[in-house]
């Protein structure tokens, strides 16, 4: 239990990308440059996410509608929900910007390869897993951006237009991943014998798009307006609604009637929240606005998310052994 704990090496990349940030931020030109190689960085990822997913795990998930529904309306609906109804109380707490962006993190669609992982610990039903985080990710390429545009931007830049925002999310994250779906029978058998390159890009893509967010935030300010006790506040906001979509998320499966390898799906892909597209999707969504502050809320519920399911599911992947003997 200790071990799972225990803060990863992600984690603390992540932080040592905050810290470096803070010492040599990147501005200018170079800035620009390197916004470019993070874009063809996440591109690339994906391409290797869509060469990465079985279709036939897709053909065997998708068949069950009633599960991806119900992860859906947790993913799109009740997280929102709940972000919008704390607005009276986290708005005074956190400031504008941090509250766009945990905001933002309520219109997130779910993880894909941690939502899977557990999944599989806890001896869930993978393929369904598979299924829903994967459509829950090209969903959100649609949804999040008009759920942007409606709460947060089209309160504040009456003239902004999520088509366009949509379009390039599209041509960024779905379009490498078709691709990736068509080229698999050629791209898989080479990622099969080098499994830890689609985990170098995830994790590269994200450290460099941190980096990138926030330099520029740095350059306008950050730590002048975000002290100690505002991350306190803000990390026991991420904790609370975790709570809440978890509570949530264990006992409305079980009421409706759902088997327990579909209770365990439901679970895992239903209270997480992706860093992987959530990153350069504030990136194409908050142009002109401090990045810094709009994805620390997802940086710091993800590290949060990981730790409890884990510690989740490694229990109930005991429950599920001793059933079994």
């Amino acid at each position: 239990m200790f071990k799972l704990l225990a803060i990863d090496r992600f984690t603390i990349l992540l932080v040592l990308m905050v810290i470096l940030a803070t010492i040599l931020p990147i501005g200018g030109q170079p800035a620009q440059f390197f916004n470019t190689l993070t874009t063809i960085a996440i591109a690339i990822l994906f391409f290797l996410h869509g060469a990465k997913l079985s279709r036939e795990a897709v053909v065997q998930g998708i068949m069950h509608w009633k599960l991806h529904a119900l992860v859906f309306a947790f993913t799109f609906a009740i997280f929102p929900i709940i972000g919008l109804m704390a607005k009276p109380v986290l708005l005074p707490l956190l400031g504008q910007q941090l509250y766009w962006g945990f905001l933002f993190m309520c219109f997130l669609p779910s993880t894909v390869q941690s939502s899977i992982a557990f999944t599989s610990v806890a001896k869930g039903n993978v393929a369904g897993a598979v299924c829903s985080a994967s459509f829950s990710n090209i969903v959100g390429m649609f949804i999040t951006p008009i759920l942007v545009s409606f709460f947060i931007l089209g309160k504040t830049q009456h003239d902004f237009d999520p088509t366009a925002s949509i379009i390039k999310i599209l041509l960024l994250l779905l379009v490498p991943f078709i691709l990736g779906q068509i080229l698999r029978p050629y791209v898989f058998p080479l990622m099969s014998k080098a499994p830890s390159v689609v985990k170098v890009f995830d994790q590269g893509s994200i450290l460099m798009v941190v980096y990138g967010a926030f330099s520029s935030a740095v350059v306008a300010g950050l730590w002048h307006q975000v002290n100690g006790w505002t991350l306190f506040y803000l990390t026991l906001a991420c904790s609370v609604l975790l709570t809440i979509i978890m509570l949530l998320a264990y006992y409305l499966p079980k009421w409706l009637g759902f088997n327990r390898e579909d209770q365990v799906t439901i679970f895992f892909c239903s209270s997480k929240k992706t860093l992987a597209s959530g990153v350069p999707m504030a990136q194409i969504l908050f142009i002109g606005q401090p990045l810094g502050m709009i994805v620390l809320p997802i940086m710091i519920f993800h590290q949060i998310q990981l730790m409890v399911c884990g510690v989740i599911a490694a229990k109930w992947s005991k429950q599920a052994e001793q059933r079994e003997e």
